[in-house]
């Protein structure tokens, strides 16, 4: 018996104890929301508070609430959303140590730095919506204001209605800049190719472009910040798929000699 089928036969294990397993590790996450939604409860409005900051910047002072539960729910929403973002260490790690057991030594190493990327970039692309996209689509959105043909047309935005604005951009651009990783993981499971994804450039140009056009506010500016970010996160994953291939190339050379 071969070392690498060693490594995954120790591993083994009956049905019933993979559903157990399945079950802690999901209680520990279900744990690890509970705790960190008390904790984003408890301290809400502060985070609401910095989640307004670019609307405040826009020179809006003022959002409303139109139903009697609105302003309850946001801040309920605005827990869970802080939870989320909180817990997700917890629950990658312990979806690492469900999934691990189950993996080779080589294949371990190579999905462990996709395991770390991930919160990497999405606070990276969650980062750029906040301090960049968010405050020049609402710029853009808030300019309407003004007289127009004798009647003063105001803002007043929904308490509701702009954290939904403001998670649409934080949770797209955090998604969208997971790209490099979606497009390694798939060429490492053999579905597509580095030669496919060349190939594929122009149709993934106009992919990027059709995605800021579905996240972002009608205006050009907002679109570009996300499109072009999306076409250099492709081309990154074309290079990182091109060290891979290489390594892998020279690991059999190895193996063979």
């Amino acid at each position: 018996m071969s070392d690498a089928t060693s490594e995954i036969d120790e591993s083994r294990a009956p049905l019933l104890d993979h559903l157990i397993e399945l079950r802690r590790r999901l209680l520990y996450c279900i744990a690890a929301v509970l705790v960190t939604f008390g904790v984003s409860y408890y301290f809400a409005e502060g985070i609401f508070g910095f989640l307004v900051q670019p609307l405040l910047s826009a020179g809006q002072k003022t959002v409303i609430y139109t139903e009697i539960f609105e302003a309850f729910f946001v801040k309920v929403k605005v827990a869970f959303f802080a939870a989320m973002m909180m817990s997700f260490p917890v629950i990658a790690n312990q979806l690492w140590q469900f999934v691990a057991p189950g993996l080779y030594r080589k294949e371990k190493r190579a999905l462990l730095p996709f395991l770390l990327a991930t919160p990497v970039l999405f606070i990276g692309g969650a980062a750029m919506a906040y301090y960049i996209a968010i405050p020049m689509a609402l710029h853009f959105l808030l300019s309407f204001q003004g007289n127009i043909g004798g009647v003063n047309q105001e803002a007043l935005p929904a308490i509701g209605n702009y954290l939904s604005f403001v998670m649409q951009f934080l949770f797209g651009f955090g998604i969208a800049f997971l790209l490099p990783v979606l497009l390694m993981l798939l060429e490492r499971a053999g579905i597509v190719t580095r030669l496919q994804l060349v190939s594929a450039r122009r149709y993934a140009i106009v992919g990027a472009f059709a995605i800021a056009a579905v996240l972002t506010p009608p205006d050009v500016g907002s679109q570009l910040l996300l499109a072009i970010p999306l076409c250099i996160l492709y081309e990154m994953a074309l290079i990182g798929i091109w060290f891979t291939e290489r390594r892998r190339a020279r690991e059999a050379e190895a193996v063979t000699e």
